[in-house]
């Protein structure tokens, strides 16, 4: 009962997500969109980049729109009124607003751009729009509303609600005296102080919401992280994706050296001579004048192998012979298909030169 209760917690264990993603698995969220990032800091430095603009660019915008009223009422009121100086009109008019709107809407999209990109750089996919039919499931819909991630946006919200309502309410509140002037100052005045309290509010509403969106982006990275977390099954599954099932690679390479073995053993009777251990080891040499520079190992093998050498050897009638010393230095030393080292080049030309004369060859 012991050891079963201890299996299932080894197995509970290793389906536990403690694991930090790999490399692939971040690749492969990233691909699909799935990002670290909060769309809080976009749109908060976006609101406090439009009231810097009209900060900057408001004595500019004013002129520009008085310029365009006054122009209305000094020279088009005895205008012909037909169909082409109208859309023409209009066609100007439409030209001078955009001109006026212009630099704010650069900015903006400069800021849309710059946030984005320092939170999760470079990232073009059309896989966050490709349409998924399971989310119209209304028992996944039903989970999606009442979960923790639902309850997490509801808090934020009503953070960010109760957080501007405090901020209004003090500025609106330490300007109450203010208030009650209004009725006796002029219409100029009581524009001019609408606007300076409008961009008052304007300024301290969104660097709060600044300040929240920075929160906000640290609790999205570390969801995203938990999200990403994998279990020790998932990475030796991933392992096994990327590399090959061991078990389908050690067969691999086990036929792999049986054919090595086949085409080895095929090679022994093509040999001038078989050195011997004489039971642990066996080499087989061969030495072409015409093709070789020096003589070369084609087979070699150890204990059973090296059996098998010396019976291929003998169905071929290729000569076998016992030289301790040469056969251990040459199994250790050489691998098939190279040269027989240096050192050695006396000790095999004398083996060789006994086999030619035993073969009548020179």
């Amino acid at each position: 009962m012991s050891r079963y209760r201890l299996r299932m917690d080894l197995q509970l264990f290793a389906g536990e997500k403690t694991e930090k993603a790999t490399s692939k698995k971040r690749q492969d969220s990233r691909q699909k969109g799935q990002v670290a990032k909060s769309p809080e800091i976009a749109s908060s430095l976006i609101l406090l980049a439009g009231i810097c603009c009209l900060i900057m660019l408001g004595p500019f915008m004013q002129k520009q729109i008085m310029t365009l009223f006054s122009d209305v009422l000094l020279h088009r009121l005895n205008m012909e009124v037909t169909a082409e100086n109208t859309l023409k009109l209009l066609g100007s008019f439409v030209i001078q607003i955009l001109l006026v709107l212009a630099p704010i809407f650069a900015v903006v999209i400069l800021i849309a751009f710059g946030s984005n990109y320092v939170q999760i750089g470079w990232l073009f996919t059309l896989e966050p729009i490709r349409p998924k039919f399971n989310k119209l499931n209304p028992l996944s819909g039903a989970k999606n509303l009442f979960g923790l991630r639902s309850l997490v946006e509801f808090s934020k919200s009503m953070l960010k609600l109760l957080t501007v309502g405090l901020i209004v309410y003090t500025i609106l509140w330490s300007e109450r005296s203010n208030f009650l002037k209004l009725a006796n100052m002029p219409v100029q005045d009581i524009f001019s102080f609408v606007g300076n309290l409008t961009i008052k509010l304007g300024i301290f509403v969104a660097s709060l919401l600044f300040v929240l969106a920075i929160g906000d982006y640290m609790y999205q990275k570390y969801e995203y992280e938990k999200n990403l977390r994998m279990s020790k099954q998932d990475i030796k599954d991933e392992f096994k994706n990327q590399e090959g099932d061991p078990l389908i690679k050690g067969k691999i390479k086990e036929r792999q050296r049986r054919l090595a073995l086949m085409r080895m053993m095929q090679e022994v009777p093509k040999a001038d001579v078989v050195i011997t251990n004489p039971t642990h080891f066996a080499v087989a040499l061969k030495y072409d004048a015409s093709k070789m520079d020096a003589p070369t190992v084609i087979a070699k093998g150890q204990d059973y192998l090296a059996l098998r050498i010396r019976e291929i050897a003998k169905q071929n009638d290729v000569i076998t012979m016992e030289n301790k010393p040469l056969a251990r230095a040459l199994y250790e030393r050489t691998d098939i298909g190279e040269s027989v080292p240096g050192d050695l080049f006396q000790t095999v030309a004398e083996v060789l030169a006994y086999v030619y004369r035993l073969k009548g060859r020179r």
